[in-house]
C-alpha cells in the first residue's frame, strides 16, 4: 500500500534527502531553518542541563547529548522536524543506572541501546508504533511526570537531601518528613521562576518562556545571595577538571573529549572490569532505553506529521536514533531521543528541514563554549522549577482528563495500571503489563462480538419452511480461541437438551445448518472447538451443514483435513445451496 510505505522504508538520512537533496532548497528555507535552530537551541541549553542533573550526572553531559546526538540524528534520521537530545521521559530509567553504575555504566547502557535501535530499524520494526494503545502511552508518560516532579521537590525547597534512593513511596515519605527544613530563599527563587514560566504566554510573546524565567530566577537568587543567603547553583554543586589538572566550578567551557565508554569510572570512582556479567546486568536497562527511545521518537514523528501534513520514515528514524545513541557515549553524552516540545517549537519557528535541528546542535555547542561562566550562576531551585514545568507538559493533563471522561472503562483500566506501575515500580514493567492487559481486554471485546443467532424463522433468508427438526444458525464474527468454545458450547446445549439459550423451538434437533458468511477468521483454537462440536453432532446423530465459508476458514479446514463428505458433515457454497440440499427428502429422512 503506497500510503503506508513510510512505515516500511529504510534509508540513511531519509529526511535530509527528501528536503534538501531531492528537491530545491532555497534561501527562504535556509533562513527559516537558521531561525528555528537558534530558537530551539536557546531552549535546549537550560533544558539539557536540567535533564542531565535529573538523570544523576553533571549538567555538561546533557549539553554534549544535545550537541552530538542532536546533530547525528538530524542528519541520519527520518523525521524532518524532530529535534533530539536528552528528554524527561528517560529520567526514571537513567537515574537508577547512574546511581548504581555511575557515568560509565550510563554511557555503556546508552551505547548498547543504540545497537538495539539499529537492529530494530534493520528488522523494519518502526511500524510497531501502531500497536501501542494510547492508554499505555498516556499512562506511562503521566507516571513519568509524577516521578520527575517528585524528584524536583528537594532542590525547589532547598531541603539539601541529595540523591534520593529507594522506591517511590520511600522517596515521597522522606520528602514529606523533611518539609520542615524548607530553605525559603530557594523556595522564593523557584517560585519566581515557575511564575514566569506559567505567566509568560499571557504577554503574547512568541519567544519561549524558558530563558526569561531562568533570568528572573537567577536575578532573584543573586539578590538574595548579595543579602547573605546561600542558594545552591550549578557552580556550587558541580565541578570539573581543567586540562592542566586544576579544578573548576560549574560546567567546562570546552568541547567534550573522546573517551571509550568502558573506561569511564563507575559510581565508586573506579574503572570497572567489563565482562559478560556486567553486560548482562546492564542489558535490561539498555533494552528499556531502546524501547522508550523508539516509542518517544516515533510518537514525536507522528505528532509532527499531524501538525505538518507530512510523512516520516519510521525505520529511518530508528536508524538515526540508533546511530546517535551509539556515537554520543564516546563523547560523554547520555541517552537521546526526539523531544516533542522542542520539535513542535522547531516547526512553529519556521523549520523546513533537518538543518534546523543541526543549527540547534551548533547553538548548544557555541553556548557551551561562550556561556559556561554565566550558566554556572543558574540556581538549582530555578532548574527544578523548569523541570516541574517539563513534567507538567509531558503529563498532558488536559488530554488525560478528557481521556478518562470519554474512553471505555477497559481503556481507563489500562491507563491507571500503566500510571500506577510507572510510579510505584518501573516504566518497562508498566509498558509490558499495559500492552498485555490492553491486548487481553481487546480479545475479550472481540470475542464478545462473535455471536450465534437462530435464523430458522427469518423469512427473507429462509423463504421456505425447513424440514422437521432442522435449524439454521448464523455465526457472526471471528471463530478464534477466545470465542469458539463459548459459541459451540451454546450450540451443544441445543443438541443435548433439544433447546438453546437463543430463541428456538423445542422439538428434537436432527440437523443444523451453520451459515458462516460472516466468519472472517478460523484459528487453531476455533478449529479445535469446531472438531469437538462435529464429534458431538455425530454422537447425537445430528447432521451438520457448513454453508458459505469464506476463504480463510475454508483454507484452514482444508489443511486440517476437516473437509470431507460423510453421513453427518456436509458443505455448501451458499445458504441457498444448503437449503436446496435440505429440500430433498432423502437428505434428512435418514436422521
Amino acid at each position: 500500500m503506497p500510503h503506508r510505505a513510510f512505515l516500511f522504508s529504510l534509508r540513511l538520512g531519509d529526511a535530509l534527502r527528501q528536503t534538501c537533496l531531492e528537491r530545491p532548497y532555497r534561501l527562504p528555507q535556509l533562513t527559516g531553518d537558521l531561525t528555528a535552530g537558534l530558537t530551539v537551541g536557546i531552549i535546549a541549553i537550560p533544558l539539557s542541563m536540567a535533564l542531565a542533573i535529573a538523570s544523576g550526572v553533571a549538567p555538561q553531559h546533557g549539553l554534549y547529548t544535545a550537541m552530538i546526538a542532536g546533530l547525528v540524528i538530524a542528519l541520519a534520521g527520518g523525521s524532518r522536524f524532530s529535534v533530539s537530545g536528552p528528554t524527561a521521559a528517560f529520567v526514571v530509567i537513567l537515574l537508577p543506572i547512574a546511581q548504581q553504575f555511575g557515568l560509565g555504566g550510563l554511557l555503556m547502557a546508552t551505547l548498547m541501546s543504540g545497537v538495539i535501535l539499529i537492529a530494530m530499524a534493520l528488522a523494519r520494526l518502526g511500524r510497531l508504533i501502531e500497536y501501542i494503545p494510547e492508554a499505555v502511552t498516556l499512562g506511562f508518560t503521566a507516571g513519568i511526570a509524577v516521578v520527575i516532579a517528585t524528584l524536583q521537590v528537594d532542590d525547589l525547597l532547598g531541603l539539601g537531601l541529595g540523591p534520593l534512593s529507594g522506591h517511590y513511596w520511600q522517596k515521597a515519605t522522606m520528602l514529606v518528613t523533611s518539609l520542615g527544613q524548607t530553605h525559603w530563599p530557594s523556595l522564593v527563587t523557584g517560585a519566581v521562576t515557575l511564575t514566569v514560566l506559567l505567566g509568560w504566554h499571557r504577554l503574547g510573546s512568541r519567544f519561549p518562556a524558558h530563558l526569561p524565567a531562568l533570568l528572573a530566577g537567577t536575578g532573584v537568587a543573586l539578590l538574595l545571595q548579595a543579602a547573605g543567603y546561600d542558594i545552591a547553583s550549578i557552580g556550587s554543586r558541580f565541578s570539573f577538571t581543567w586540562p592542566d589538572g586544576s579544578a573548576g566550578q560549574g560546567i567546562p567551557p570546552f568541547w567534550p573529549e573522546f573517551a571509550w565508554p568502558w573506561q569511564v569510572a563507575d559510581a565508586n570512582g573506579q574503572v570497572p572490569q567489563w565482562n559478560w556479567a556486567m553486560v548482562q546486568a546492564l542489558l535490561p536497562a539498555a533494552f528499556s532505553i531502546a524501547m522508550l527511545g523508539a516509542i518517544e521518537s516515533l510518537l514525536c514523528a507522528v505528532v509532527l506529521d499531524g501538525m505538518t501534513q507530512t510523512r516520516h520514515s519510521a525505520n529511518s528514524e530508528l536508524l538515526g536514533q540508533g546511530l546517535g545513541n551509539m556515537l554520543v557515549p564516546f563523547f560523554g553524552g547520555i541517552t537521546a531521543t526526539a523531544a516533542i516540545a522542542r520539535s513542535a517549537a522547531n516547526f512553529r519557528a519556521g523549520a523546513s528541514s533537518p538543518l534546523a535541528a543541526v543549527t540547534h546542535a551548533i547553538v548548544v555547542m557555541i553556548g557551551l563554549l561562550l556561556l559556561a561562566p554565566v550558566l554556572a550562576h543558574l540556581p538549582m531551585a530555578a532548574m527544578a522549577a523548569l523541570l516541574l514545568m517539563v513534567a507538567w507538559n509531558i503529563s498532558e493533563a488536559p488530554k488525560l482528563v478528557h481521556f478518562i471522561r470519554t474512553a471505555p472503562r477497559s481503556d481507563i483500566l489500562v491507563l491507571i495500571t500503566c500510571f500506577s506501575l510507572t510510579v510505584l515500580f518501573d516504566m518497562v514493567i508498566a509498558i509490558a503489563v499495559g500492552i498485555v492487559l490492553a491486548a487481553l481486554l481487546f480479545v475479550q471485546n472481540v470475542a464478545a462480538m462473535t455471536r450465534c443467532v437462530d435464523i430458522s424463522d427469518h423469512s427473507r433468508l429462509i423463504p421456505a419452511p425447513l424440514p422437521p427438526g432442522w435449524r439454521v444458525y448464523k455465526i457472526n464474527g471471528p471463530l478464534f480461541f477466545a470465542a469458539a468454545d463459548r459459541l459451540f458450547g451454546e450450540l451443544l446445549t441445543a443438541l443435548e437438551h433439544s433447546s438453546n439459550p437463543l430463541p428456538t423451538k423445542t422439538d428434537k434437533i436432527c440437523g443444523l445448518v451453520l451459515y458462516m458468511d460472516a466468519v472472517t477468521l478460523l484459528d487453531a483454537g476455533g478449529l479445535a472447538a469446531l472438531d469437538r462440536f462435529i464429534e458431538q453432532c455425530q454422537q447425537h446423530a445430528v447432521q451438520l451443514v457448513l454453508a458459505d465459508l469464506q476463504f480463510q476458514p475454508l483454507k484452514t479446514l482444508a489443511r486440517a483435513g476437516t473437509i470431507r463428505n460423510s453421513e453427518q458433515l456436509h458443505f455448501a457454497p451458499t445458504l441457498t445451496d444448503a437449503l436446496d440440499w435440505l429440500s430433498h427428502s432423502d437428505n434428512h429422512s435418514r436422521v
